[in-house]
C-alpha cells in the first residue's frame, strides 16, 4: 500500500469560511469517487491551537505504486489542485508501508 499524506496550510488572509475554501474542499471531497485507485481517503480540519500546526489533512492510501503515480496527474486532482493553488500551501510525504 501507498501513502499519500498531505498537510495544507491557508495562505495569509485566508480564513476557512473564505467562499473559496468551501470551493475547494467540496471539489476535493470528490475525488474519492473520480479517481480510481483509492482504498483509503481520510480529511479533516486541524483542531488543535498551536502556530506549527497545518490547517487541514489529507491520508490517501492506495492499493499500487501505479494507482498512486497515475494519481498526480489525473485531470481531476489537477482541477483541485489548482483550486488550492489559490488559497493555500501544502506539503506532501508518499511512501510505502511495509507489509
Amino acid at each position: 500500500m501507498f501513502v499519500h499524506l498531505v498537510l495544507v496550510k491557508l495562505s495569509p488572509g485566508v480564513a476557512r469560511d473564505d467562499p473559496r475554501v468551501a470551493k475547494w474542499e467540496a471539489a476535493f471531497k470528490k475525488l474519492e469517487h473520480q479517481c480510481s485507485g483509492i482504498v483509503r481517503f481520510e480529511y479533516g480540519w486541524n483542531t488543535t491551537n498551536r502556530p506549527i500546526a497545518y490547517d487541514y489533512g489529507i491520508n490517501m492510501a492506495f492499493a499500487t505504486r501505479a494507482d498512486l503515480d497515475a494519481y498526480g496527474p489525473n485531470a481531476d486532482h489537477q482541477a483541485v489542485v489548482a483550486l488550492e493553488r489559490e488559497i493555500a500551501d501544502w506539503i506532501i510525504c508518499d511512501y510505502e508501508v511495509p507489509n
